[in-house]
């Protein structure tokens, strides 16, 4: 009863939001990097902030300084998708937040290149995520494995965070998928959606990460790193600027140069990451190997992916 009262709560704020993005022109015009041809609401993800707020509020205010951290990074985040704001000022808010985010795990107490490899890998995995977000239905839809596969872990295997935080997230990714996951979109994430819900999987993924000391389960986001770390090496080896908007991700070729409907394109990386899940609970015990081995197929997959279907992107 107290997760169906959350999501009608977050239900009856997602459509709330809409009534203000539809008054305050908050939208998503199609541009050169877009896979979309429709003008669509921008910011459904603000859901994602609400999840995590109304447990905050509800459960005695745990994870003081991640709220705060996630506070800032949502707000600058919600900022830039109303009107742009410098590098500069979100690198500002970004590092503060990742700080307040660090001092909650407990990182500061660890040796000092431990935070300076930790800083460098959550900034990736930020913008990684921010940059995937292109199409119906794949930011909601691949967070909702990660999530469930967290939910799981957290039962099952090793408990490492507050099974009340994963599940009320899951609600709010749940409600964002109702308007998202479909042919034509009722809202998009926009950078509020994808850089808060990228910045709560980190705050779990790390947890899980520091009490279990094995880095390995970064392979609960491996699909997502391969094809972000392979487009990045592609677009230097033809001299491109990375900080331009661009179609050249996988998922991209697949939903605009071979027309695959969104929804199945985003149910493929959905399903290949639970399937990458899945193998590594059944071989934990080979945990640095599989990861390894996974990012050699998959990367195997991408090359030869971009090498049958690549010239498509070219010709046009």
């Amino acid at each position: 009863m107290y997760y169906l009262i959350i999501l009608v709560l977050l239900f009856v704020a997602e459509l709330f939001y809409f009534r203000i993005a539809d008054k305050c022109n908050i939208i998503d015009k199609p541009n050169e990097r877009s896979s979309h041809t429709r003008i669509t609401l921008r910011g459904g993800g603000i859901i994602f902030y609400f999840g995590a707020l109304v447990y905050f509020l509800t459960n005695h205010f745990e994870y003081p300084w991640f709220m705060l951290a996630l506070t800032l990074i949502t707000l600058i985040s919600f900022v830039d998708d109303i009107r742009s704001t410098s590098q500069a000022l979100r690198l500002v808010f970004h590092f503060s937040a990742m700080a307040l985010m660090f001092y909650q795990w407990g990182l500061f107490s660890l040796p000092w290149w431990t935070v300076v490899v930790a800083l460098i890998i959550c900034t990736g995995i930020i913008n990684a995520y921010n940059f995937m977000d292109g199409i119906n239905g794949i930011t909601g839809g691949y967070s909702f494995v990660i999530l469930v596969a967290l939910a799981y872990i957290n039962k099952e295997i090793v408990p490492f965070a507050e099974e009340d935080f994963i599940v009320t997230i899951l609600c709010a990714v749940l409600v964002f998928n109702f308007f998202n996951f479909r042919k034509r979109a009722k809202c998009f994430a926009g950078d509020v959606g994808s850089v808060s819900i990228a910045f709560i999987l980190l705050f779990l993924i790390g947890k899980l990460i520091i009490v279990t000391e094995d880095f390995s389960w970064i392979v609960l986001l491996v699909v997502y790193g391969v094809d972000s770390v392979l487009t990045i090496v592609h677009r230097l080896m033809l001299h491109e600027n990375i900080g331009l908007p661009h179609r050249k991700h996988l998922y991209q070729i697949m939903a605009n140069e071979l027309k695959i409907p969104h929804v199945i394109v985003s149910a493929i990386y959905m399903l290949v990451q639970a399937l990458v899940i899945v193998g590594y609970l059944w071989l934990q015990n080979y945990g640095y190997w599989y990861l390894g081995g996974c990012i050699l197929l998959l990367g195997i997959i991408y090359l030869l992916f971009m090498k049958r279907f690549f010239h498509l992107h070219e010709m046009k």
